[in-house]
């Protein structure tokens, strides 16, 4: 593990302190906690989206003439 210096307002500050006399842990571990957290979350949010759009037609109009676009396909 290494030791690293943040810059961070007062109130922030306030804060975390406040939540590790609650819960009786260091601040330094309040932290680690919420940078691994906000690590997490922004990993997963890329892999779970980017999927999204890949097969975009452009067509606004798909899901009310499915039938139709289906059938004029399997006929030609």
């Amino acid at each position: 593990m290494k030791r690293t210096t943040i810059f961070a307002d007062d109130n922030l500050i306030k804060e975390i302190k406040e939540i590790s006399k609650e819960e009786n842990r260091s601040a330094a571990e309040i932290i680690r906690e919420a940078i691994h957290a906000y690590i997490r979350q922004k990993r997963h949010r890329k892999k779970k989206l980017s999927f999204i759009g890949i097969g975009d037609s452009g067509k606004r109009d798909i899901a009310e003439r499915h039938e139709e676009l289906l059938w004029k396909k399997a006929i030609k």
